[in-house]
């Protein structure tokens, strides 16, 4: 049986889609982050900032611990503490942004832990896929577990679910 999610926030109003997989399974194959959403969220991602008027459309759990802002972007509630983010202008001029997500991967991502597929999904793994460079970067030029080598390149490996504290 499938649910249906009704989304109502500032960036869109009566958007539905179907959640058709169970939560956090049957990914695609190809698509094997280290973290989930929550742990993004409460780690301290984007400045946290992001979702911040989603707290309906997604599990409460998922909001308990998280380092959010309201008000603003705050690097210092990121985990790096460093600002790895580009704005969300830039991203729609780069194209990078599906009209189902207007807030980009992340909430992409988001939609589909919670069991969502869409016709973007194939495109938004190659994109977390592509960040694997960054991941080659940091290990070519940091000692294992050196956390502050690195640290935008850290944070912005935290922004697509890759845990680069084990790197």
């Amino acid at each position: 049986m499938t649910k249906i999610v009704v989304v109502n926030d500032l960036m869109q109003s009566g958007y539905q889609y179907r959640l058709v997989e169970p939560v956090g399974g049957n990914f695609s194959p190809l698509f094997s982050p280290d973290l989930i959403p929550a742990e993004m969220l409460e780690m301290g991602v984007f400045g946290g900032k992001y979702l911040t008027d989603c707290c309906r459309e997604f599990p409460q759990s998922w909001f308990d611990s998280a380092r959010l802002c309201h008000e603003r972007h705050d690097p210092e509630l990121n985990f790096f503490k460093t600002n790895a983010s580009q704005p969300l202008s830039y991203w729609r001029e780069k194209g990078w942004i599906y009209w189902e997500d207007p807030r980009g991967w992340f909430q992409w991502y988001c939609r589909y832990y919670m069991g969502r597929r869409c016709p973007d999904d194939d495109r938004q793994i190659k994109r977390w896929s592509a960040m694997k460079r960054h991941i080659a970067q940091v290990r070519a030029h940091c000692s294992q577990g050196d956390l502050l080598c690195r640290r935008k390149q850290r944070q912005a490996l935290l922004h697509w679910g890759y845990d680069s504290r084990k790197l």
